[in-house]
């Protein structure tokens, strides 16, 4: 594979909820093949229901893949599609979550908490019809754009920091505390587009990665089950936003997990 940066994720994902579609891809087990033969013919399309990006914090590729402490997360990968070679794009966290939402890594100001004007998802979506949510974990109230409280971090929540929604008060309806995605998916009303932003413990930032783990095992496992993904073939992407201490391509791999039925 290509030395992925951290903007395809945000990338594929789009493109599915936009209706474009992905080829589907052999299915990685941790060692990259050399090569594939000649392509054949182009397939149909996969369309996608719904498209969820989740985002987790500071662990090199190692830490996880082949890692007990990761139980449910190496099963998603050994039983999806696992990126061998995808790489983070800048340290500090923030311009990670930029290069994911605008597509420019923006600013290495972790404190960062001015509002962006450029080109973005957001716009991009709304363009297009289609609808968006962003899930925040210990988000203080639906359309909170302030600044972080506890355990939830604005500077992992950047549709916070969007002129379109700091601006827009209708599309600030779609900051919403992580709890609403259960209500969502028990009432068919999910986006087209979410972004799952776990609070500093449950995204390994504070915690160990253990820790993050059984959060993923208990919240999202019950996602990836539900009659909703697997019947409108929906597309979860789980991306670490940065490395630990691995600096492979000057900014380190990480992991991506792709899983859809």
């Amino acid at each position: 594979m290509s030395r992925f940066r951290a903007a395809p994720a945000a990338t594929l994902a789009v493109l599915a909820v936009l209706g474009c579609g992905v080829q589907p891809a052999p299915r990685f087990r941790g060692v990259a093949r050399a090569a594939y033969g000649p392509p054949g013919p182009p397939g149909p399309l996969p369309g996608f229901g719904h498209v969820f990006v989740l985002v987790e914090e500071n662990a090199n590729f190692a830490d996880v893949i082949g890692d007990t402490s990761m139980p449910y997360l190496n099963s998603l990968a050994q039983q999806y599609a696992l990126a061998t070679e995808f790489y983070g794009n800048v340290h500090p966290s923030i311009g990670n979550y930029f290069m994911m939402i605008v597509g420019d890594t923006i600013t290495n100001d972790d404190g960062f908490s001015e509002l962006v004007t450029r080109d973005n998802l957001v716009r991009v979506l709304t363009t297009a019809g289609k609808t968006w949510k962003s899930y925040a974990e210990d988000l203080p109230a639906v359309g909170y754009r302030g600044p972080g409280r506890g355990r939830y971090a604005r500077k992992h929540n950047i549709f916070a920091l969007l002129s379109d929604v700091a601006h827009d008060s209708a599309q600030a309806r779609n900051l919403v505390p992580f709890t609403q995605l259960a209500t969502d998916v028990a009432g068919n009303t999910l986006p087209d587009y979410a972004f799952i932003i776990p609070n500093l413990c449950n995204d390994a930032h504070d915690c160990p990665l253990k820790t993050a783990d059984a959060w993923l095992r208990e919240h999202i496992d019950p996602l990836v089950r539900s009659d909703v993904f697997q019947r409108e073939n929906d597309l979860l992407i789980i991306v670490f936003d940065e490395s630990r201490v691995d600096d492979t391509a000057g900014v380190g791999r990480i992991l991506c997990v792709i899983v859809s039925a």
